[in-house]
């Protein structure tokens, strides 16, 4: 069931997102060479409970860390541990920061140093495919005109989106309904309406769409081992329009 926030709990998610952005900018700041993902995880934890909240993350579903931190040919959902960061690598950090029972979830990916002139190019397209798909966030639209804006714009630009996993609802649970794909047909799935708020989170790759999980039961990396970026916010449907709550 999709559950339609009102103002109260509008203001709420605002705070969330506000940490959460302000987390991922604490990760900004730590991306160099020789930096340890465990540290930057350890980072973005003191950051959210420095704010009076707590990370979704932690313990989800038994997930070991604050933050999602995927490396290069990493999906998402990488466990932060004792690996350093390299020159050329990409980053891509997902957070979610939890205030007063509401959620905000949002990712970015970062570049450590000097990196590709395909992976400069990947970053821009994930990045603009959220911004072409919440065009289409206005109410009497469906789920799927933005899931078919976000593959449109990816696919025209020479890549691929992943399919296996989709963006969501997001609330008082970090996952609601409705599913968000990043893929689809223009005028099919749930109707939007104001006061929904959704996670619109491009998952896209420079080869092929197709994934897997690694042995540690959490991991999701490229099955042609070439690199995949992410962009993520948590946004509200409002009667002023798309509002984008962990933006920064």
């Amino acid at each position: 069931m999709i559950k339609l926030k009102n103002n109260a709990e509008l203001e709420l998610m605002r705070k969330a997102g506000e940490i959460t952005a302000g987390a991922l900018m604490t990760a900004e700041g730590l991306i160099k060479p020789g930096m340890t993902l465990k540290h930057i995880d350890s980072e973005i934890r003191r950051f959210i409970e420095s704010h009076n909240c707590t990370p979704s993350f932690l313990g989800y579903s038994g997930f070991p860390a604050s933050a999602c931190i995927s490396i290069n040919e990493q999906v998402i959902h990488g466990i932060p541990g004792e690996r350093r960061l390299e020159e050329g690598d990409i980053v891509k950090v997902d957070v979610g920061a939890v205030y007063k029972g509401y959620n905000g979830d949002a990712a970015r990916t970062f570049f450590c140093g000097k990196v590709s002139d395909e992976a400069v190019k990947l970053e821009k397209i994930t990045r603009e495919s959220f911004f072409e798909g919440i065009k289409n966030a206005r109410p009497g639209n469906r789920i799927g005109d933005i899931s078919h804006a976000v593959e449109e714009y990816v696919v025209s630009n020479g890549f691929s989106v992943v399919k296996s996993f989709v963006g969501h609802g997001v609330g008082a649970e970090l996952h609601e309904d409705p599913e968000v794909p990043n893929f689809g047909r223009a005028g099919r799935g749930p109707r939007i309406y104001e006061g929904m708020t959704i996670a619109v989170e491009p998952m896209v790759n420079a080869g092929t769409e197709e994934v897997e999980v690694q042995s540690n039961g959490w991991t999701v990396v490229t099955i042609d081992g070439k690199l995949s970026a992410h962009y993520e916010n948590t946004i509200a449907v409002t009667e002023n329009g798309t509002e984008i709550l962990t933006l920064y």
